[in-house]
């Protein structure tokens, strides 16, 4: 099978024999793939520096399987330059898509939200919001998505100012019923499902709840960036 020049983002790359390198893609229309770049570490190849995560690209292959041939790769655009406290954030929404996207399925919404969290990510405004909305994207598109209008039990409509524990199973409840699940403010709840991330203290409560939803579904996988950016953090605080 040979595909031709697909919109497509490499999320991440490491070395293979000798001048080589294995590429983990994100297709537009082929979702997540592996790739073989032969030769792209070779001194006169123009694709050890084209081939760089945050990079729209259009890249084609051939071949079946788990693992197909990258036979061209092109410039689809300006790769998106973020900043240096930035990249953290920028490789742990990789490593997302890399933990959890089934290969060879195309997310073509998912692709244009990822697209738009690169762009939030490299602005100066707020790192957490474009997180917080990306996480969010990722549970509805792989089939994963939370309640955020109702409660589980009786379909009672969110409010604001009432209090609620989600169990992630189930969806929110009431806080007075159970003693299990993330405590979260019904404005918290509302804030994500309308996607209006300003308040910091709301966004630690989303914060908790998506971090949450995803554990669940990593399924005891440990995120490689979430142990940088507890290094991050410590080396700030001494």
């Amino acid at each position: 099978m040979r595909v031709l020049l697909q919109p497509a983002f490499v999320l991440h790359r490491r070395p293979y024999l000798n001048t080589s390198l294995l590429l983990e893609a994100f297709a537009r229309e082929h979702g997540r793939l592996a790739l073989v770049a032969r030769g792209a570490m070779a001194s006169r190849s123009r694709l050890k520096g084209l081939l760089q995560p945050f990079a729209p690209l259009l890249l084609s292959w051939s071949g079946a399987g788990e693992l197909a041939t990258l036979t061209a790769a092109e410039e689809a655009g300006h790769p998106v330059t973020l900043p240096p406290n930035r990249v953290l954030a920028g490789l742990y929404v990789n490593e997302l898509l890399v933990r959890l996207l089934p290969r060879h399925d195309a997310q073509p919404g998912l692709f244009d939200a990822y697209g738009r969290s690169l762009a939030e990510l490299a602005v100066e405004s707020g790192e957490e919001p474009a997180l917080r909305r990306f996480e969010k994207t990722l549970l509805d598109d792989l089939g994963y998505g939370l309640t955020l209008d109702r409660e589980a039990v009786g379909g009672t409509p969110i409010v604001a100012e009432a209090h609620y524990r989600y169990v992630l199973d189930r969806g929110p409840l009431a806080a007075g019923d159970t003693r299990i699940g993330v405590p979260i403010s019904g404005r918290g709840l509302l804030a994500l499902r309308d996607g209006d991330l300003t308040d910091p203290a709301v966004l630690a409560e989303i914060k908790r709840l998506t971090r949450a939803a995803l554990a669940e579904q990593l399924r005891g996988q440990t995120l490689k960036t979430r142990a940088l950016y507890r290094v991050k953090r410590d080396s700030q605080a001494d």
